[in-house]
């Protein structure tokens, strides 16, 4: 949705490693925002965005208005259940509603043979590649690790809502992660007692809101009771203004991003 960073340019970076030509989309979806979200004042920076795509070989720049993408009138929209209704879908109602439907919109304006998508929106990656397999959408989705700042912290174009301190306490998240994923190495493989580890861990370090702290199925997205499979711990917190969210893997065959 632009304000690219490092993230955003990693994925370009690994799809011009694997394909002859690359498109990247930027455009700020306002039907995956709810009230009172921040789509009015989401960070841009257009200017900066063309000119990184420029220095990284970006082949093309497909840059819509909102009037190119839903017409007067528009009333068709991609839903998928099952996947969305947990994590940030519980938190955020109608979200994955916008996700889909732009996405698949944006495939069939630009088909795409690859997509490149961060697993730092781990919920997004498993709707997404959910929605191609079940419609039958001939685009592979290709995974890519997090990219993160040297605290740990996730990078996000809304990192810069954060103040000094806002971001010191924000390298809690990942912290917070971690640390879960050593106690579970170390014999911890009870859910809720892992969960109430990070809980603490993330309240310690300053005034925080959480949304939710939890461990999914890697696949399902369904909540684990106890670590006997691949899981993934997923999290979402508002420090002042700002919502962050972050996953790391834990489980067998797990490795850490």
């Amino acid at each position: 949705m632009g304000a690219l960073h490092a993230g955003h340019r990693a994925l370009v970076a690994e799809a011009r490693r694997r394909c002859d030509r690359v498109v990247v989309s930027i455009f700020v979806n306002p039907t995956q925002f709810g009230l009172g979200e921040d789509c009015d004042r989401y960070p841009s920076s257009t200017d900066a965005d063309l000119n990184a795509c420029r220095d990284d070989g970006v082949d093309l720049v497909f840059l819509p208005a909102v009037e190119d993408m839903y017409r007067p009138a528009c009333v068709s929209t991609v839903r998928l259940t099952g996947l969305t209704e947990g994590l940030c879908g519980a938190h955020r109602p109608g979200h994955f509603d916008g996700v889909t439907t732009v996405v698949a919109k944006l495939f069939n304006i630009v088909p795409a043979d690859v997509a490149f998508f961060g697993e730092k929106d781990y919920q997004q990656l498993k709707v997404i590649e959910r929605m191609v397999r079940d419609l039958d959408i001939p685009t592979e989705i290709v995974a890519c690790p997090t990219v993160r700042e040297d605290d740990g912290l996730a990078l996000s174009s809304r990192n810069t809502y954060l103040s000094a301190s806002e971001r010191r306490q924000a390298g809690s998240l990942s912290r917070a992660i971690r640390g879960a994923i050593a106690a579970y190495h170390s014999g911890e493989h009870d859910s809720e007692r892992l969960i109430e580890r990070m809980v603490s861990e993330i309240q310690s370090a300053g005034p925080v809101s959480i949304d939710y702290v939890s461990i999914v199925d890697a696949e399902t997205l369904k909540p684990m009771t106890t670590v006997d499979r691949p899981g993934r711990i997923c999290l979402a917190v508002r420090i002042g203004s700002c919502r962050l969210i972050d996953n790391m893997p834990v489980g067998a065959s797990a490795r850490c991003g």
